[in-house]
């Protein structure tokens, strides 16, 4: 029987995870950063340096360590390798690793009788990678936005506007403060395809998705944009070898090396399909179809959509869909998630429970007789805007509500129309066959759910175990992609032979929510000073 292995290499650790042939869960490893690689001395995965602490990396050398403590951590439990038809991967958006000059000869003629890191010591050209942590670029970032013509044109372009996190303003950090080692260097990759490097042999490509998230790459094209390239180094053909040609995110890619079949066992036909990154990886484990939506609700919310064409938009990111080229992503993050909730519940409940809390939900009606609220207990991304705002049913800003259980229904409606309306902004179009995906702490609550449900007019359903999200979808991708490349399936929704194991928590109560109110008293918001 065939097996399918989704690595994902994220911030704090490297998990492998391994599926039968029907994408049911086998077994799984991982390696801590933090205290199993405790000689790189990271906390939290990353090393925070600089006098303003804003420059965040990781030695590079930590993650090929990583890969060697993980692949023989799977050998110990006795897997099959040789069952394996198809890897594929993710890595932490927006990192990169800079590969030396002949360091790619080395990869491909690595000794099966030593180590990855016995033998790429040496092979990087920056030791230490900045990743998604990092926001030390803030200069690059503006000039990246002069030199295309505005934060907006830059979003027509890329899907984003510049972000100090985003490869590509690294890059040109590197390309000015340290020119000799940009020079030095053969190949840029990202986290994504750096792992997927050391599977293959050689260079992997960067995936159309995974790239979306470097303010480089033309997201309708699927090019890297000259303009972009030559804002972030001044010979953008140069850099444009550097980062070779992008491609799909379901390609295969070629055969496993012969390093990884002598070493572990691994079938020389093993076909390893593109890595992308951590959020479109999410994508394709939480099983989105078009018209969908993933929402988050933590500490931050976060919305992940699945959009036909994206309409520019300052907020929020945009990227290729990894499962479907023709189509888009989007990732929507909102600051002010459950701490907000927590302080309602602790403002306007009797005993400071999430029953009472609940309740309120339940003995209030869908819109709320008119009344709405903006509560941001910390500086909101979307929209930019702190503190409590309300309004009542005529637009006028009130300074309270005379009941408890409005205020708390405002809240949680506010919230979610919020979501609703800058999902509609940048393009998500909610149909009959729409779905929300629940998950994070909030989603156990029903009546939380059942407003969700109702702003959106759309079923909700709970998503199971969602820590396996990424590597799971990666598991996915590999059928996929190796499917795809054997024309036996095209369609990611066809290589399942069951429904997703969803459970349905709400069904909408019919009721229309006025979205345009909605901008119109956010714009009011954002006027104001609080």
């Amino acid at each position: 029987m065939s097996t399918f292995l989704g690595f994902d290499l994220s911030t704090q650790q490297l998990k492998i995870l391994a599926t039968n042939e029907h994408l049911e869960h086998l077994c799984e490893v991982s390696v801590h950063f933090d205290s199993e690689l405790a000689e790189f001395e990271t906390k939290g995965g990353a090393i925070v340096s600089g006098d303003d602490n804003l420059t965040v990396t990781v030695p590079t050398l930590l993650w090929v360590k990583a890969m060697d403590l993980a692949l023989n951590k799977l050998k110990l439990q006795n897997f099959d390798f040789k069952s394996v038809a198809a890897v594929s991967g993710t890595g932490q958006q927006h990192g990169s690793v800079y590969w030396k000059k002949g360091a790619q000869q080395i990869l491909g003629h690595l000794s099966s009788d030593k180590t990855l890191v016995e033998q790429l010591t040496g092979c990087f050209s920056v030791d230490n990678s900045p990743i998604w942590m990092d926001s030390s670029t803030t200069a690059e970032c503006r000039r990246l936005e002069e030199e295309v013509g505005g934060a907006m044109k830059l979003v027509e372009i890329t899907g984003s506007r510049a972000y100090e996190r985003f490869t590509g303003n690294q890059i040109r950090k590197i390309y000015t403060n340290q020119r000799e080692k940009y020079d030095d260097t053969e190949r840029i990759s990202l986290v994504s395809s750096f792992a997927c490097s050391l599977l293959l042999g050689k260079y992997a490509a960067i995936d159309y998705s995974d790239g979306s998230g470097m303010n480089l790459l033309d997201i309708r094209t699927k090019c890297w944009d000259e303009a972009c390239l030559k804002a972030t180094a001044d010979d953008d053909e140069k850099l444009k070898a550097k980062l070779g040609e992008p491609v799909s995110s379901s390609k295969v890619l070629g055969a496993i090396s012969s390093y990884m079949v002598e070493r572990f066992g691994f079938n020389p036909d093993c076909r390893v399909v593109a890595f992308t990154g951590d959020n479109p990886a999410s994508l394709a484990g939480c099983r989105l179809q078009k018209g969908d939506a993933v929402v988050s609700l933590g500490t931050s919310d976060t919305l992940i959509l699945w959009l036909d064409q994206p309409i520019p938009s300052l907020a929020g990111h945009v990227f290729v869909n990894p499962i479907d080229d023709d189509a888009y992503m989007a990732l929507l993050c909102f600051k002010n998630g459950s701490l907000t909730r927590e302080r309602f519940r602790d403002l306007f409940t009797k005993d400071k429970t999430w029953e009472e809390f609940s309740s309120a939900l339940q003995s209030t009606k869908p819109g709320n007789h008119g009344n709405l609220g903006f509560y941001f207990d910390a500086q909101e991304i979307l929209p930019h805007a702190i503190g409590d705002h309300r309004f009542n049913s005529q637009d006028e800003k009130v300074t309270s509500f005379s009941d408890d259980v409005v205020n708390i229904r405002s809240l949680v409606e506010g919230q979610f129309i919020a979501k609703r309306y800058h999902a509609e902004k940048i393009g998500h179009n909610l149909s009959g066959e729409s779905r929300i995906l629940a998950t994070g702490g909030a989603s156990s609550n029903q009546q939380v759910l059942q407003v969700l449900s109702d702003v959106f007019q759309a079923p909700v359903y709970i998503l199971g175990d969602t820590a396996n999200s990424a590597s799971l979808g990666c598991a996915y991708r590999a059928k996929h992609g190796l499917m795809k490349e054997k024309s036996e399936v095209k369609d990611f929704s066809k290589i399942f032979q069951q429904a997703p194991s969803y459970q349905l928590a709400r069904q909408p109560i019919k009721f229309e929510y006025d979205t345009i109110r909605y901008g119109r008293l956010e714009d009011l918001v954002i006027s104001t000073k609080s």
